[in-house]
């Protein structure tokens, strides 16, 4: 099936109705798509009514990921708080890095990434979402870059992303 295909499928996309297909559309579109475009596509999913809030989703997709993975995502919510809000959360763990990193805001490696839960992941996504909302689009580019993380959110999401790039690709 071609792209175009695919993504005009997803083009007046109801929420309700997300195709048993979506992850493999999902996996062709993740290959043929620009990743700015797909990243897009996923803070969509993101932001939508119709999926798990935004902390919820990140830290489901935190749980599935590397350590590497997992640094990287964390970098990037980190990177949208401010200084003052680490100490809060995390159960203290991001104080502790901040202290021993030089700067305003740690560089969090994939081993000390790898000591959060998934709960504690949600909470600090949450709090950068509150803090700063464009966060999603940072972190959407993120799991754009992993498309396979992206599909554990399920079928509804992968079709709000896929309508997101549907959009913008103009099909």
């Amino acid at each position: 099936m071609r792209l175009t295909d695919i993504l005009n499928q997803y083009a007046d996309n109801q929420p309700d109705s997300a195709p048993e297909s979506a992850p493999a559309h999902f996996d062709e579109v993740a290959r043929a798509a620009p990743v700015d475009v797909l990243g897009q596509g996923v803070a969509d999913a993101f932001r939508a009514d119709s999926t798990p809030p935004f902390g919820e989703m990140v830290g489901h997709m935190f749980g599935k990921s590397d350590p590497q993975q997992q640094a990287g995502v964390l970098n990037r919510l980190v990177r949208s708080l401010g200084a003052s809000v680490l100490p809060a959360l995390a159960g203290g763990l991001l104080s502790r890095i901040a202290a021993s990193t030089p700067g305003d805001v740690p560089h969090i490696t994939p081993q000390q990434a790898s000591e959060l839960t998934p709960a504690e992941v949600q909470e600090i996504a949450t709090k950068a979402e509150q803090h700063d909302p464009s966060v999603l689009d940072r972190v959407g580019g993120f799991y754009a870059e992993h498309p396979q993380l992206v599909k554990t959110l399920g079928s509804a999401a992968l079709a709000i992303a896929l309508a997101g790039v549907s959009r913008r690709m103009r099909v």
